[in-house]
């Protein structure tokens, strides 16, 4: 459907798989798009009964294309919309991560149901270190699923997390062996396809809660995002990660 972005169909299943491995799967507007079309295709068809996302390379997902995402509005405005896709999304969905987790990487896993990590999987929410807030209402469900001391870490602290620790943490459902990550999620995916359907669906809606708690943190998170992106402290980050230097904040 798009470069960087491989779709298939496997028995049921509508794998997504992020494929800009030399680009250490980094998101662009295009990719974004794709994906959210996927969900919107895959949420329309009733023999589609679960998404599996995973990423090929050692790397899961590297967060925006940073590049892509100054060049213009609609990078930030195509991920909103797949934060908003994935975040309404009614089906299960399996995630494979291997690797590096970055900004997004990690925030779409919030709002996946089983959650397989290989051993050198790591989740990083650098999102302060950028002069921006978090996204996909992870200000809400990190703090919700690790707790508020292990969140703050990662979201004020910018500290990365762990397979090991994260499955502790509950935020992943098992680490399996990276030679057999791929096989396992699809393996679970194919699980999830034999249980009756509308059992299987009205469980998962019972789970997540109130969804308009979600909504409404991730357009709070858009909101104060657009503004961020705009001050001084946003240029300067961004402007030292382009130029491959230490930032320099300024207070008062």
């Amino acid at each position: 459907m798009s470069e960087g972005i491989a779709i298939s169909e496997n028995d049921g299943v509508l794998e997504i798989l992020i494929d800009r491995p030399e680009k250490k799967n980094a998101l662009t507007s295009a990719m974004y798009r794709a994906i959210t079309a996927a969900l919107a295709s895959a949420s329309e068809r009733r023999d589609i009964g679960a998404v599996l996302l995973a990423g090929r390379g050692g790397t899961f997902c590297a967060g925006n294309d940073l590049a892509d995402f100054m060049s213009g509005p609609e990078g930030a405005e195509a991920a909103f919309d797949f934060i908003r896709a994935i975040a309404a999304f009614e089906k299960p969905i399996v995630a494979a991560v291997q690797g590096m987790a970055v900004g997004v990487g990690t925030t779409m896993l919030f709002h996946c149901d089983l959650v397989y990590a290989a051993p050198d999987a790591a989740f990083v929410m650098p999102f302060v270190n950028l002069g921006i807030v978090p996204e996909a209402a992870s200000s809400l469900l990190a703090p919700a699923i690790l707790g508020h001391a292990k969140a703050a870490a990662m979201l004020l602290l910018g500290e990365p997390m762990n397979a090991e620790s994260a499955d502790r943490a509950g935020f992943v459902t098992a680490v399996v062996p990276s030679e057999r990550l791929l096989d396992h999620a699809r393996a679970k995916a194919a699980v999830l396809m034999a249980k009756p359907p509308e059992a299987l669906l009205a469980t998962r809606r019972l789970m997540k809660g109130d969804a308009e708690q979600v909504s409404l943190r991730i357009a709070e998170e858009a909101r104060v995002f657009r503004q961020a992106v705009q001050s001084p402290e946003a240029r300067e980050a961004f402007a030292a990660f382009f130029e491959k230097r230490p930032p320099v904040f300024r207070r008062g």
